[in-house]
């Protein structure tokens, strides 16, 4: 879908706010930030416009960065080119050291073998201390908050196996085994969370 010739998701309009909420009580206002699966870029120019003098990095695969590149031209002109980034090729992850990696409803579209990778280089790339912050849906083992996440998981596994709603306890496990210790568990709208975990110093 576009909207005014840019590539647009009505969940990024809708969840930007709340999510932009929760990023102004934990990140600094000149953090360096990176994100991974940038998407349409909605959320890096509403961030942007929420605390200008955050240095943030919008990545994602590279047939999405024409219109990553073509939102911030015309809504974030002071972000920086979009960059390439495949989560398991170490050489693509952007030096650090960064103050945060966010990423928002990417779990439940990768292979669950990505995620490792995404933790493990996270973590490599991040300050002592620096946060990780992942938002999108979750269960919690085989139990669904919401019974629209349940469909919607059952939606992602037909239309490919490899994806789905992650169990949070085993994402917070194989965080914890990679440098990272669970920071806090927020409530957002529509079933959703935010995770946030802490690199260990």
């Amino acid at each position: 879908m576009t909207r005014a010739g840019l590539t647009h998701s009505p969940a990024a309009e809708r969840n930007r706010g709340p999510i932009g909420e929760v990023l102004l009580r934990w990140l600094a206002p000149d953090a360096r930030v990176l994100e991974i699966g940038a998407g349409t870029g909605q959320h890096a120019a509403w961030f942007h416009g929420l605390l200008p003098d955050l240095a943030w990095q919008a990545t994602d695969r590279p047939e999405h960065l024409d219109g990553i590149r073509a939102r911030l031209e015309a809504e974030a002109p002071g972000l920086p080119e979009p960059l390439a980034l495949d989560v398991t090729a170490r050489e693509q992850w952007p030096e650090g050291p960064w103050d945060a990696v966010y990423t928002a409803n990417t779990l439940h579209i990768m292979p669950w073998g990505h995620t490792p990778a995404l933790l493990r280089r996270s973590a490599e790339r991040v300050r002592p201390g620096g946060l990780l912050v992942i938002y999108g849906p979750f269960r919690d083992g085989e139990r669904f908050d919401a019974e629209s996440n349940r469909r919607f998981d059952e939606d992602l596994r037909r239309r490919d196996p490899a994806m789905g709603i992650r169990d949070v306890l085993k994402l917070r496990c194989e965080a914890e085994s990679l440098g990272w210790t669970a920071e806090a568990e927020i409530a957002m709208p529509a079933n959703n969370r935010i995770l946030i975990f802490r690199r260990i110093p």
